[in-house]
């Protein structure tokens, strides 16, 4: 037959256990995706800018007003 004690101190540390773990998924301060997720960065830009600024025609030339 299991000890009393031996049971409540097991259910103790389980509780404990299950605090910690709580405690930390809530209060946790650490968002990586507030500095891993920025996006393209300078260079990125500098060497897209020339595809970005070329003008694209879409068929607008034949559309009569």
């Amino acid at each position: 037959m299991a000890n009393p004690s031996n049971k409540s101190l097991r259910m103790s540390v389980a509780i404990a256990s299950l605090w910690r773990s709580l405690k930390k998924d809530i209060f946790d301060t650490y968002r990586p995706e507030l500095h891993y997720m920025r996006g393209p960065g300078p260079k990125w830009h500098a060497k897209h800018r020339s595809r970005q600024e070329a003008p694209v025609m879409t068929g607008l030339a034949n559309a009569s007003i």
